[in-house]
């Protein structure tokens, strides 16, 4: 634009051609000559709405390269412009990362070692910072078989908790879990082929699908997380651990005929 500007000047104020006031200023007469040509978009917007409600899930792009295809020599940039203009947009999906394992309802166990339960819970120490707790429940015989406590519990530790359990107690045909993605991440999904367990992953949004554990959370938050005050990372896991004890070799379980978790898996063999 100043470069026209300045062609004029010289073309009119000196009464010169415009091609030596080009010369004269370095200009070429191409640049003064040219005159933008808009073209009509409304067949360009047309068949990229009519695209648009097809393709819902296509981004502008992707639009693009099936506009060419339709006839229209446009570049993304173009399709971009109006794609904004027309409000499209993408919207993104937001979705929880599940396990590929079975969802079926699951028939009660109906010996020990056949079926654990997995959960994660929550408590804080009395300097503010949090902690979590890992409970690993037989759903036949009711044992609380781990209760790992730590500030963090990747998947990488919760297999390595899981061997630990199979050097002394072997191994279930299945474990019930939620989708959480400790439990829901590739560390535990491999271990598990590996070791021929199933994974079972519960709905999400509904826990009583695995509500042995559940059960199991809610005797330990009742019974000890709200009984004691946690001074430090070694202190809880010491009361936890004198809790779980406790649970399974002196606390008589309703469902059990008021025998203990210990006593139930002792009469079918096992012992925690």
């Amino acid at each position: 634009m100043a470069r026209r500007q300045a062609v004029g000047f010289v073309h009119d104020g000196f009464g010169v051609s415009q091609r030596r006031s080009c010369r004269v200023l370095g200009v070429a007469r191409s640049t003064i000559q040219y005159r933008p040509q808009r073209r009509e978009d409304g067949t360009l917007r047309a068949a990229l709405l009519a695209l648009a409600a097809q393709r819902r899930r296509f981004g502008y792009r992707r639009l693009t390269v099936l506009l060419r295809r339709g006839g229209h020599p446009v570049n993304h940039k173009k399709v971009y412009r109006l794609y904004r203009a027309a409000g499209l947009a993408v919207r993104r999906r937001k979705r929880k990362k599940l396990g590929a394992g079975t969802r079926v309802v699951l028939a009660p166990p109906t010996q020990p070692n056949q079926r654990w339960s997995i959960d994660f819970m929550r408590d804080t120490l009395a300097n503010g910072r949090s902690f979590r707790i890992l409970n690993l429940v037989d759903d036949y015989t009711r044992e609380a078989i781990v209760a790992e406590v730590d500030t963090s519990l990747p998947g990488a530790r919760v297999v390595r908790v899981l061997e630990q359990v199979a050097q002394t107690r072997g191994l279930p045909t299945m474990i019930v879990c939620d989708n959480g993605p400790e439990l829901a991440g590739r560390a535990l999904d491999a271990w598990a082929y590996h070791r021929n367990v199933q994974l079972h992953f519960i709905r999400p949004g509904k826990p009583i699908e695995n509500c042995f554990v559940e059960s199991f959370n809610g005797r330990m938050r009742d019974e000890c997380l709200n009984e004691h005050w946690f001074l430090d990372l070694g202190d809880a896991r010491r009361k936890i651990e004198t809790w779980r004890v406790d649970y399974n070799e002196v606390r008589p379980h309703g469902s059990l005929d008021d025998r203990t978790p210990t006593e139930y898996a002792q009469g079918h063999g096992l012992s925690s």
